[in-house]
């Protein structure tokens, strides 16, 4: 377990790919507890990466903090931004679409008129470089839905990388190719802006992109 920082507010981490966000065994507050030696330790969950994505994630250490960090969420001022490898070239832009969760598959899906369940889903986009019909893309969420990237990328044509559950073809074998790369909010203490970034570990598919570990890629931040 890596942490980036810690202070009596809040905690930011690493969270590995594979592990739950949720206060639950073998859950990310669980790890962060046996990690601070102290399994009675205020740890709460007040956001959530997929399972299967790695990355930057932030965890308040008090009740209230807890409660002025969900109101920023509710209010949109945070700013997360991931990175993620697709098949396809994207371009540029903005995804703006509709979706609909089905519980029963633990899927989302695009629809292209409302009904019931359907919520409003909007991110931007940037390709930064292509290698072998393969592109990292930097993403900028505006709503925050559940499997969004993944679902929404996939429904126009640039599944993720190792992503089988939306379309990603069978030769990407690996780890799903997407990462919680940056985040920004308000301390619920000092009320000052704070901002934490950290890249993905040096594995495929994100060494086909070396710019990613060039010093100018990731200005800012706190790693």
């Amino acid at each position: 377990m890596e942490i980036l920082y810690q202070d009596n507010r809040i905690l930011v981490c690493i969270k590995p790919a594979g592990i739950l966000s949720t206060d639950e065994p073998g859950g990310l507050p669980e790890l962060v507890r046996r990690e601070l030696g102290d399994s009675q330790a205020c740890v709460r969950t007040v956001h959530r990466l997929d399972r299967v994505v790695g990355g930057v994630m932030v965890l308040a250490r008090s009740r209230e903090a807890a409660r002025r960090l969900s109101a920023q969420i509710r209010q949109h001022s945070w700013s997360k931004e991931y990175l993620a490898v697709v098949h396809g070239t994207p371009g540029s832009g903005t995804f703006h679409d509709l979706l609909l969760r089905s519980k029963e598959e633990r899927k989302t899906y695009v629809v292209s008129h409302p009904e019931k369940g359907a919520q409003e889903a909007i991110l931007d986009y940037a390709s930064i470089a292509s290698v072998n019909s393969l592109s990292l893309v930097r993403i900028r969420l505006k709503t925050g839905r559940t499997h969004q990237i993944r679902a929404q990328f996939s429904a126009h044509g640039y599944p993720l990388y190792g992503d089988k559950k939306y379309d990603a073809p069978e030769d990407s074998g690996h780890t799903i190719a997407l990462w919680s790369h940056s985040i920004s909010f308000i301390h619920p203490q000092t009320e000052q802006p704070v901002h934490f970034s950290a890249l993905p570990s040096r594995t495929a598919p994100w060494t086909d992109f070396p710019q990613l570990w060039e010093p100018t890629f990731s200005q800012g931040g706190n790693r």
